[in-house]
C-alpha cells in the first residue's frame, strides 16, 4: 500500500513538470490572448435584452397613449381663450366653451397662480383635446375639446388625520408650536381657548402644551385644519385641560370640572398678537406730542390683518373721523359696548345697524387717523364707563350642563388618558385616519 502511494505522487509530479515545460514553449504573448478572447465571444450567441414598453400615463383618468401632455401655470391677466390659442382651438370654440361651462364653472373665475394641465394631439397642429384646471387643491375641472366640449368638475376626497402634536416652550408660544411641527393656525386657536386662563405674553421657558387636532390631506398634501379636538397646558406646573366638546352649538372647551375656559367675549380683537400700549390714565400721545389719556389698547398688527368682534351684538356706529379714522362700534348688550380704531376698511356688510357674532370679521388693520403706523385701538366700555379691555373680569360662558355631564364625563376620561400617554419627544403622528383617500388616475 505504501508503494502505492508513492508511485502516485511520482506520477503527479512528472505531470506538471510537463505542463510547466509546454507553457514555457507556447510563450503565449498578450495580443494572442486577446485574438483567442474575441475568437470565443464571436462563437457564443447574441444575448437578447428585451425592452418592456412602458404604457402612457393616465391623466385626470384621461387615457394619453396618442396625446402630448402639457403642464402650465396661468400667467397674471391671462384667460381661457388666450391659452387654448396656442393650441389650434378658434374663439369661437373658446367661447361656445364658456357658455357651456357658465352653471359649472365659471371661466372667469380662472385665476393666474393656478396650474392647468393641456392634452393635445401628436401632429403640427397640435390641436388641443383636453383642457384640466384645478381651482383648488380639491377641485379640477377638464373641458372636452373635442366635438361634444363637454364640462365636468370633479372634487378630489379629502382624507381627514387626527394628530398630536407636543412640546416644550422654549421662547415663544408661536414660535414654539410651529418648531414642533404646528401652524400659525393652530398657534391662533391654541391662543384663543387658553386666552381668558393665561397669559400668554407670559408664559416660561419649560412650559409644555399638548394637543390633538384634524389635518386634512389630499394626495398626500395638507391642505388645511379641522378642529383642535383637546389641548393641554402646563404652566409653572399647572396643569390646564382644554377638553373639546360639542354641546350642539358647535365645539366649545372646558376643563374638568365642565367649567368653560372661555368668557362671553374673545379676549382679544385679533389673532394672536402683540400688546404695543395698554389702557392709561397718561399717556405720551406720539401723534400729538403731549401726556394725555389712554383709555385703550393698542395691538400692533399688519395692514390688512383681520379684525373680528369680540361678541355677539348690533353695530351702532360705523364711519369715519379725523382722529379715529375708520371705526366701529358695538353694542353687545346693556352692559358692554367695544370699539375698533384705525381701521384701513370695513368688511363687506358692516355698517350701522348690522348684527355681529363673535369672531366674525368686521374690519382690517389699517393707520386711518391719528396714527403713525398699522395698529388697532381697542376700547371697551362697562355700563357706559370705559375700563382696561384686558383686565375687566367677564361673565364665563355657559358650563357644560347637567344633561350633557355623562356624555362629557366619557370624552374627558378618553381625553385625559391620552394625553398623559402623549411622549414630547416623539408626538407628531396619525393617530386615525377618518376617511380613505380615493385619487383619481392620474390626478
Amino acid at each position: 500500500m505504501l508503494n502505492s502511494s508513492k508511485g502516485f505522487a511520482i506520477l503527479i509530479a512528472f505531470l506538471l513538470l510537463v505542463c510547466i515545460t509546454a507553457a514555457q514553449t507556447l510563450d503565449f504573448k498578450p495580443e494572442d490572448l486577446l485574438a483567442l478572447e474575441k475568437v470565443k465571444a464571436a462563437a457564443a450567441p447574441e444575448r437578447v435584452i428585451p425592452i418592456k414598453k412602458v404604457p402612457a400615463p393616465i391623466v385626470y383618468g384621461i387615457k394619453t397613449d396618442s396625446l402630448e401632455i402639457v403642464e402650465g401655470e396661468v400667467e397674471r391677466g391671462e384667460v381661457l381663450s388666450q391659452i387654448l390659442a396656442q393650441y389650434n382651438i378658434d374663439p369661437t370654440t373658446a367661447y361656445n366653451l364658456a357658455q357651456k361651462s357658465k352653471d359649472i364653472f365659471n371661466v372667469r373665475r380662472i385665476a393666474s397662480g393656478r396650474n392647468y394641465t393641456i392634452l393635445h394631439k401628436r401632429d403640427s397642429a397640435q390641436t388641443a383635446e383636453f383642457f384640466i384646471y384645478e381651482p383648488s387643491q380639491v377641485e379640477y375641472v377638464i373641458f372636452d375639446l373635442r366635438d361634444s366640449l363637454n364640462v365636468v368638475l370633479h372634487k378630489r376626497e379629502v382624507q381627514v388625520l387626527e394628530r398630536v402634536l407636543a412640546g416644550e416652550i422654549k421662547s415663544s408660544l408661536f414660535e414654539s408650536i410651529v418648531d414642533a411641527g404646528g401652524s400659525p393656525q393652530l398657534v391662533n386657536k391654541f391662543a384663543d381657548i387658553y386666552a381668558w386662563r393665561l397669559d400668554l405674553n407670559r408664559i416660561q421657558p419649560g412650559d409644555q402644551f399638548k394637543l390633538i387636532y384634524e389635518e386634512k390631506v389630499v394626495n398626500g398634501e395638507t391642505i388645511g385644519f379641522g378642529e383642535l379636538k383637546s389641548a393641554f397646558f402646563e404652566h409653572e406646573g399647572e396643569p390646564i385641560y382644554a377638553i373639546g366638546f360639542d354641546t350642539g352649538e358647535g365645539m366649545d372647551y372646558f376643563d374638568e370640572k365642565g367649567q368653560s375656559l372661555k368668557r362671553a367675549f374673545l379676549k382679544e380683537p385679533l389673532e394672536y398678537s402683540r400688546v404695543s400700549s395698554r389702557f392709561s390714565k397718561r399717556r405720551f400721545h406720539p401723534v400729538q406730542k403731549r401726556y394725555k389719556a389712554h383709555l385703550g389698547t393698542d395691538f400692533a398688527a399688519p395692514r390688512g390683518t383681520p379684525i373680528r368682534t369680540v361678541g355677539n351684538g348690533v353695530v351702532v356706529d360705523a364711519h369715519y373721523t379725523r382722529g379715529n379714522g375708520y371705526f366701529v362700534k358695538v353694542q353687545h348688550n346693556k352692559t358692554y359696548t367695544t370699539q375698533y380704531l384705525h381701521m384701513s376698511k370695513f368688511a363687506k356688510g358692516i355698517r350701522k345697524g348690522a348684527r355681529v357674532k363673535m369672531g366674525q370679521t368686521i374690519g382690517y388693520v389699517g393707520s386711518t387717523g391719528l396714527a403713525t403706523g398699522p395698529h388697532l385701538c381697542y376700547r371697551f366700555w362697562k355700563n357706559g364707563r370705559q375700563v382696561d379691555a384686558l383686565s375687566v373680569k367677564l361673565p364665563a360662558a355657559d358650563p357644560v350642563s347637567k344633561k350633557h355631564m355623562d356624555a362629557f364625563a366619557v370624552i374627558k376620561d378618553e381625553t385625559v388618558r391620552r394625553m398623559q400617554a402623549i411622549d414630547l419627544k416623539n408626538a407628531k403622528q396619525d393617530l386615525l385616519a377618518k376617511g380613505k383617500e380615493k385619487k383619481p388616475a392620474g390626478a
